[in-house]
Parts: C-alpha cells; structure tokens; sequence
C-alpha cells in the first residue's frame, strides 16, 4: 500500500526517465531523497555514457520532519551489482 512504509529493490533504466520523476511514480510520494553513491555510480562514465541499467533500492519512511507536508518520503540508494541477468523487482522485508 502508498499510505505504510516499504522497501523495494529494483533496476533502473537511467537513460529513459529523470530520477525524481521516476522515483516519485514508483513509491508514491513527491519527496524523494538521493543517496550519493547513486549519483556517482550513475556518473562514472561521465555525460557520453550514462549507465542504462542500475540496480537501486528504495525506502519510503516516515518524515520525522514535523513541519512537512508530505508524512512520507522515498530514499534511493545504489545497489552494485555485478551481472543483471534474471533480477527482477522485490519487496524487502524490513528489520
């Protein structure tokens, strides 16, 4: 469900979509915080060759923000990978 906290591994496909947009479609919320390995993982290759594929994970939790409107938000953080043959989208059980 949108409303409850979740964690979800998934591949990216970088090239297609901007991230915020995407991240926000997929969890649900508009407030959407980037970890910055992602961001050097994404920008290894520099501009000419972005990564099509990136394997990420994200976190939608509660905003411990009292003043912000949104009572949820997303946090994306890089997963390495080695090989992306067969990984699909999983649900992660939370400690």
């Amino acid at each position: 469900k949108r409303g409850k906290s979740a964690i979800n591994e998934r591949i990216i496909n970088i090239q297609k979509c901007t991230h915020r947009v995407t991240f926000e479609k997929y969890m649900g919320t508009p407030d959407v915080c980037i970890d910055s390995r992602l961001i050097k993982a994404d920008w290894t290759k520099r501009i000419r060759n972005v990564p099509h594929c990136t394997h990420v994970q994200l976190c939608r939790k509660y905003n411990e923000d009292e003043d912000s409107p949104n009572k949820l938000y997303t946090l994306v953080t890089f997963v390495p990978v080695i090989i992306f043959k067969n990984l699909q989208t999983v649900n992660v059980e939370e400690n």
